[in-house]
């Protein structure tokens, strides 16, 4: 009997570390305008910052686990929250499970914003009407070290930091970092679409356009597809790291992972632009730029469960 519920007791702590690896979707909307987003949990909490190639200088270093969209967010997303939160964002249109592009940061941190009050949760970024703010002392879920997000909110934008570690750090690597958000660190192979490990959509033609959202190429060591290449991607942080608009108003945040037209030097992770936030584009180009979400740890029920039954079997074999 002990040794039965020891095992049953090991199986069951393994099936609670399995359900926190593995992407978990987040619903959101309702009836026709219903759709969910796929999000990984990025654990190791505390890791060492990258001190090689990246770019920033010692990048990659969260304090927290949290989790990070599987994919980017598809234009299909945009329109449904356009329809059931008036938000007005614009995109191209090249079809539903595209990455939405032409999106500026004011327009992501909009549709963030309205993930959480669809969620029942805190507003992430600060707006008065269509300005944004900082978040100031009074206010509840301020946060001293970052003026932009609300401490309080389930979903926000990928900081510096978060996406940095989620595209380059490997777990299962002696915690190193990979030059490319690859299963192998390396330069990835160019492919239009697909989901072949160690690919990436770049060096194609403007024409071609990006793929959709989960045929974007192979996954990063956490599981996260398309961090290089398909479409640039907002950070939340601004470009020179510190998230506080006394500076100017407009004050560039970061943009990073290249596109579909770059060539594999803009994948790295020792590339890192900028772009301002009222822009939709990116230099030259009005059509590559989108972005992805990040979340909060999800406590799992079935991982509650899990570990319930893991406290029930170790008093039964204590009493045993």
């Amino acid at each position: 009997m002990k040794t039965t519920s020891f095992a049953l007791l090991i199986t069951s702590f393994m099936l609670a570390i399995c359900l926190v690896t593995t992407a978990h979707a987040d619903p959101f909307g309702s009836g026709v305008n219903a759709f969910d987003i796929d999000f990984v949990t990025i654990g190791n909490p505390g890791n060492a910052p990258d001190d090689i190639s990246a770019n920033p200088d010692f990048a990659g270093s969260v304090a927290q686990t949290y989790r990070i969209g599987q994919f980017e967010i598809s234009e299909d997303m945009i329109d449904k929250a356009n329809t059931l939160g008036g938000l007005g964002i614009t995109h191209n249109n090249r079809g539903a499970n595209k990455p939405a592009t032409n999106i500026n940061w004011f327009e992501a941190a909009q549709f963030v914003n309205w993930l959480n009050i669809d969620s029942g949760s805190t507003e992430a970024y600060k707006f008065n009407g269509s300005a944004f703010e900082l978040w100031q002392p009074g206010d509840t879920g301020y946060n001293p070290d970052n003026l932009y997000r609300n401490s309080g909110a389930k979903y926000f934008l990928p900081s510096a930091d978060e996406w940095y570690k989620a595209a380059f750090y490997n777990p299962a690597g002696a915690g190193s970092y990979g030059d490319y958000p690859t299963a192998n660190g390396l330069v990835p192979t160019a492919v239009a679409s697909g989901t072949a490990a160690n690919t990436a959509v770049f060096a194609q033609s403007g024409a071609t356009g990006p793929a959709d959202i989960t045929q974007a190429g192979g996954l990063s060591p956490y599981g996260t597809m398309g961090q290089g290449g398909n479409v640039y991607e907002w950070e939340e942080t601004a470009f020179l790291l510190v998230n506080d608009l006394s500076l100017f108003p407009l004050f560039p945040r970061g943009v990073r992972g290249g596109s579909w037209r770059s060539d594999s030097s803009f994948l790295s992770s020792s590339d890192r632009s900028s772009s301002i936030p009222s822009i939709e584009g990116f230099h030259r180009y009005l059509n590559v730029l989108g972005f992805r979400v990040a979340s909060i740890p999800e406590p799992s029920s079935v991982l509650l469960g899990a570990m319930a039954a893991v406290g029930l079997l170790m008093r039964r074999r204590r009493v045993s």
